[in-house]
């Protein structure tokens, strides 16, 4: 069972019913037992970084999620949810991030499109992460206005171009996260989600 953590800002049914193509039972869930007990739990989002953190702080889903980590079992951030992994974010001010990935997340600045929306390739840094198992690099979706810069290069599995080098799929151990979403990325975000899903067996 997937656990989908619902702390009220998050794509919910769109991830679970792309989990369920994929042959898995989802949950959509704020129960800690719940997520706890999960093979494998995603953390979806949508909006602001402070607004998200303060949410998870208010339910105790923060500590929920760093347990989860913790546990070794395979726990995937989408979007937001993947910079909710890192140290802080300096989105409408300096928030505090869950801390499972040391980096922080910063706005695009220059004279180009900002949000960075639409199909850009994915550059596969580390093809030995279990994520690109049969993949080619291919396009994914993206719609954001910050962008992760994590700390360590190890921790950096793919990126995209846009005016820069942009993080797009981080994971160290059994923590991943990607800055687009999966279950919007046609079939390559369908085959790395599935990839992710098949190290919850």
């Amino acid at each position: 069972m997937i656990a989908i953590i619902d702390y009220g800002m998050g794509n919910l049914h769109s991830v679970s019913k792309a989990v369920e193509r994929l042959g898995y039972e989802a949950v959509i869930t704020a129960d800690p037992q719940v997520i706890m007990d999960a093979d494998g739990a995603i953390l979806p989002g949508v909006g602001a970084f402070g607004d998200a953190m303060h949410n998870l702080r208010e339910t105790g889903l923060d500590a929920v999620v760093k347990q989860y980590a913790a546990s070794g079992k395979p726990l995937l951030g989408i979007c937001l949810g993947m910079q909710l992994l890192f140290s802080e974010s300096e989105e409408y001010g300096i928030h505090e991030g869950l801390g499972l990935l040391p980096g922080n997340v910063i706005r695009f600045q220059g004279d180009y499109k900002i949000p960075h929306m639409g199909w850009n390739k994915l550059s596969f840094l580390q093809e030995q992460s279990p994520l690109f198992n049969g993949l080619t690099e291919g396009h994914v979706y993206f719609v954001h206005s910050f962008h992760a810069r994590p700390e360590l290069q190890s921790d950096l599995l793919a990126t995209t171009d846009y005016h820069q080098q942009v993080t797009a799929i981080v994971g160290r151990g059994s923590v991943f996260g990607m800055q687009f979403h999966p279950e919007k990325s046609g079939d390559l975000g369908i085959q790395l989600l599935g990839n992710f899903l098949s190290l919850t067996k």
